[in-house]
């Protein structure tokens, strides 16, 4: 059916079903034998007279929302729904509002079905969305509702002339001199709107709400922002305006406390960004609020201001309201792997450990490739409420296919965080830290039987310290570090937007009474795209290297064992098993390299709610010496895998076919056979 769209008709609905059963085959009959067209339009509309075509029109498009209305069982679905025209915008922003979509096309996917009134009403809603976006000629010219042969199904097509927009020429602020000069500038650069953009109003709305906000965050709450639109240069340009009424300069007054009662109103003004004579900022009241919760004290924490309505102080106070919660916290949760098999981990926390808002708490795991006990302790305030202090000691077994290795021992760790107070463009609030780590360690390590039965790894061994005859090693680890690392995603188990970028840098050394020797780099890059509103790109590049420092006898021991670099496993080249991939020996033993590069990417397909489908592929290898990264041997996997988004993160399944497989590896001592992996896992990200 084509028509040009114009005014809606007020029938009644006929309630008779031999009346919708004739009108259904009416529609069927005249429109759907041939292809829409003008002319069959104009004759029909002849047949009854010029003056009722628009009304036969909209009775037609009744008839079809009938069989939907007047029994389930005759329900018309809507099969398509397409738009032809559309330039500025993309269809899924237009279905966004629109009440009238196309069903799933998955058998299992949600059905949907036609109606006359929800589709009037998106007609209109089309032409407001236009309008809202700086289009004001756009109009639906005409639409097709094509019926099935067996008028059970309908497809939808809708022919929209959007016409020229609107336009802003320039965006002029006046009143805002009272902004430091950088954060006049910044707001001129920032603006949500830009010259040259169609007039959307959201983004001219936005716009003035950054303006006002600016004003508020440097100490103008009472400030006022107007919006003028005025002609431009040229017809469809407009010149906007945004003007500013600081009103009187304001700054922070009293600060009242209450609620608290373990916790003392110093360890509250401490999480608090501004002081009393501060000048006001709106966004330092967000941020101590957020300080508060971040503690884990807290049920309940609200900061205000306290005024009179009408009344506007130069010193405004403060009230912060907070409910305390339980102090004594108990985590415990599962999970399930192809590698680590089952997982049981628990902890138990006090947040509020001897007063102060400190926490202290004991950690357990258990699963095939690790498990054991930590104790920690971490004071949230340390001379600043920008850093923290945590202490951390365990008795930890590791059990991977290369090595056995116990480690006894502790670390204490000054973390600052940054930027808590700054939006991320990408969505998420970010999260930027830096951490400086002493560590002292007790490292009692065995090399794999496979690994010994090789009589060519014994002088790879020897060199590391390692008895060819037992293949034990041990030594105490005593090193500094320093990790910086940034997130800008909202949920990193599943992350639609954003990056992830971590750094860190290690140096253990006899000067520190330590055994081992060494300097260690890597670093870690994640990206997430959000494509067409429905796919994920997810991409991750990984590398580093270590290497030994004045090696000068064997009875110096320099790089241990287990800091020697594998690849291979559910996280990193999914087409081999964990630790295969690594430099080999002659006997074809994987035996560890000081250098490796890793790089993954997956589409992510939604497929039903929480299920998605996954394309990706790896590439990585690990090399022998160190910083000798050679991209010509990488070694490349591809496959397919399902996600499914559970409380406790996704539950995935991977299958990894190698392009490019490994001559000569021995996998248990045989030559490997089998290039493709399986794997699957609970509760892990990317």
């Amino acid at each position: 059916m084509a028509s040009d769209f114009g005014v809606a008709s007020g029938f009644s609905r006929k309630t008779d079903a031999a009346a919708a059963k004739g009108t259904a085959a009416f529609l069927f009959s005249c429109f759907l034998a041939q292809p829409v067209s003008t002319d069959r339009l104009c004759m029909c509309a002849r047949a009854f007279a010029r003056f009722l075509g628009t009304f036969v029109l909209l009775l037609t498009l009744g008839g079809v929302a009938g069989c939907k209305e007047e029994g389930a069982v005759k329900g018309v679905k809507v099969t398509s729904m397409t738009f032809n025209g559309l330039q500025a915008v993309k269809p899924n922003q237009l279905k966004a509002v629109l009440a009238t979509n196309a069903s799933s096309k998955l058998p299992w996917g949600e059905k949907l079905y036609f109606s006359r009134d929800q589709f009037e009403a998106d007609l209109k809603r089309i032409v407001a969305f236009y309008h809202d976006r700086g289009y004001p000629d756009a109009r639906v010219s005409s639409f097709d509702v094509k019926l099935s042969d067996d008028q059970r199904s309908v497809a939808i097509t809708l022919n929209i002339s959007e016409g020229q927009p609107l336009v802003a020429e320039r965006i002029e602020l006046e009143g805002f001199d009272v902004l430091p000069p950088q954060r006049r500038a910044r707001l001129d650069r920032t603006l949500p709107l830009k010259p040259g953009q169609p007039l959307d109003r959201a983004l001219i709305l936005a716009s003035r709400e950054a303006a006002l906000d600016e004003l508020k965050n440097h100490g103008y709450p009472y400030g006022a922002v107007r919006l003028e639109e005025s002609p431009g240069a040229a017809e469809r340009q407009r010149v906007v305006t945004i003007s500013a009424e600081p009103g009187q300069l304001t700054r922070h007054g009293a600060l009242e406390i209450q609620g608290n009662s373990s916790v003392s109103d110093r360890v509250i003004r401490r999480q608090v960004t501004f002081r009393q004579g501060d000048v006001f900022s709106q966004s330092k009241l967000l941020d101590s609020q957020r300080n508060l919760y971040a503690l884990e004290v807290f049920q309940f924490a609200n900061v205000q201001t306290v005024r009179e309505e009408g009344e506007k102080p130069a010193e405004i106070p403060t009230r912060i309201t907070v409910t305390e919660g339980k102090h004594r916290k108990v985590n415990f949760s599962l999970g399930y792997g192809s590698e680590e098999r089952a997982r049981v981990e628990g902890d138990w926390r006090h947040v509020n450990f001897f007063g102060g808002a400190r926490t202290a708490g004991v950690h357990a795991r258990y699963s095939r490739l690790d498990r054991g006990v930590r104790l920690n302790f971490l004071q949230p305030y340390f001379f600043s409420r920008n850093f923290s202090f945590g202490l951390q000691g365990q008795y930890w077994h590791n059990d991977e296919p290369e090595f056995v290795m116990n480690n006894t021992g502790g670390r204490a760790t000054i973390t600052r965080e940054f930027g808590r107070t700054r939006r991320s463009g990408l969505g998420g609030r970010p999260t930027t830290t830096l951490a400086f780590t002493y560590a002292n360690e007790w490292e009692d390590y065995t090399v794999s039987e496979e690994t010994l039965a090789d009589p060519t790894t014994w002088d790879d061994l020897i060199a590391l310290g390692i008895d060819p005859r037992t293949g034990s090693g041990r030594g105490r680890r005593s090193s500094i570090s320093l990790d910086g690392g940034r997130n800008t995603t909202n949920n990193i188990l599943d992350a639609r937007r954003g990056y992830v970028a971590a750094l860190h840098l290690e140096q253990a050394g006899t000067w520190l009474g330590g055994d081992f020797d060494y300097w260690e780099i890597n670093g870690e890059l994640r990206h997430y795209l959000t494509i067409t509103n429905r796919l994920v790109l997810a991409v991750r590049a990984r590398g580093g290297s270590i290497n030994a420092i004045g090696v000068t006898t064997p009875e110096h021991l320099t790089v241990p064992f287990y800091k020697l670099y594998f690849l291979g496993g559910a996280t990193n080249l999914r087409g081999w098993g964990r630790f295969e991939v690594s430099p080999l020996s002659e006997g074809g033993s994987p035996v560890g390299g000081q250098t490796f590069a890793n790089f993954s990417a997956e589409v992510r397909v939604p497929i039903w709610k929480n299920l998605s489908g996954v394309l990706f592929a790896d590439a990585g290898n690990v090399w022998s010496n160190a910083w000798d990264f050679n991209v010509n041997d990488l070694r490349y996997d591809i496959g397919p895998g399902l996600r499914y988004n559970t409380p406790v993160g996704p539950f995935r399944i991977d299958f990894g076919y190698q392009l490019n497989p490994i001559p000569g590896l021995l996998i248990d001592g045989k030559p490997e056979e089998r290039h493709f992996r399986v794997h699957f896992s609970i509760g892990q990200a990317f």
